[in-house]
């Protein structure tokens, strides 16, 4: 999958910071706050206020209308599909999977991240009461073969005679768009394993008629200079970005814009339109 280094740790700043803005908003819980992702929400918070006020949105609103999308996309295919696997990779301190096994009783929920982080957030849902065989932690590498691969942890984890869910949030855009597409390819094969295969992820097209191109393009370069990594931009619209995912073999293809969404569920509107897309693909 090219020569993209096989250790992402670097992003871990964006673990602590989304983790955070979680929690600040009510999505998660005490065990899920740190001192990290306190810090930077307190040295980031003038940035994100001027980016509120002058271009209407800022990051944590970004972050947020993903977060409630993907929600809200899961819980339509629980309730609605029969869905009860779900496998969230580059999980971080991401609240989802405590929220959904409260909820849910027939789910079961995998958290997948590489071993710095999946060991963390095993003791963390451990001080939580929430670690169990029908929500637990595990350690996956996206770009790796053998025993950690994507292949390997569906394989151990899942029933293949019902259908499986795969998230992944604030992960696909660090990787260039060959080396995320060979994964998107291997998603696509074990997916077809199962009788539905449904993956979200966020993915962030670079409009060209975006009235805040430039300043996207500013804020990746900002925040990949904090994780330490590259942010990429993959698709320059929507239409793109689905007919990348068909041609990759998967069945339908969907780009959700949380503005369409505005006023029905708990996404937050902006005054600028959302950078953020959903992304729903189907086997």
């Amino acid at each position: 999958m090219g020569q993209q280094k096989t250790d992402t740790s670097s992003i871990s700043f964006t673990a602590h910071y989304t983790g955070q803005v979680w929690y600040r908003n009510g999505l998660s819980d005490q065990p899920f706050h740190t001192r990290e992702g306190a810090l930077y929400y307190t040295l980031l918070s003038p940035f994100e206020a001027i980016g509120g006020a002058i271009v209407g949105t800022n990051i944590r609103q970004s972050l947020l209308q993903r977060h409630h999308l993907i929600d809200h996309l899961i819980e339509q295919a629980i309730t609605r599909e029969g869905v009860t696997q779900v496998l969230e990779i580059a999980c971080g301190l991401s609240p989802r999977g405590w929220r959904f096994s409260s909820r849910f009783p027939q789910l079961k929920y995998v958290e997948a991240d590489l071993p710095d982080m999946a060991r963390d957030k095993a003791a963390l849902l451990r001080e939580h009461g929430s670690l169990s065989e029908r929500h637990k932690v595990v350690t996956c590498n996206i770009l790796v073969d053998g025993d950690d691969s994507l292949e390997a942890v569906v394989a151990r984890e899942f029933d293949t005679g019902k259908p499986l869910l795969v998230v992944t949030e604030g992960l696909v855009n660090y990787f260039d768009l060959d080396t995320i597409s060979g994964f998107w390819k291997r998603l696509h094969a074990v997916l077809a394993q199962f009788p539905a295969g449904i993956y979200l992820t966020d993915n962030y097209p670079l409009l060209e008629d975006h009235p805040f191109r430039k300043l996207m393009k500013l804020m990746g370069n900002t925040l990949g200079a904090i994780s330490r990594s590259n942010v990429r931009w993959h698709f320059s619209s929507d239409e793109r970005m689905e007919r990348h995912f068909r041609d990759l073999g998967f069945r339908a293809a969907k780009s959700h814009n949380p503005r369409d969404y505005y006023g029905r569920i708990a996404v937050p509107e902006t005054r600028a339109t959302p950078i953020a897309r959903i992304l729903e693909a189907r086997t």
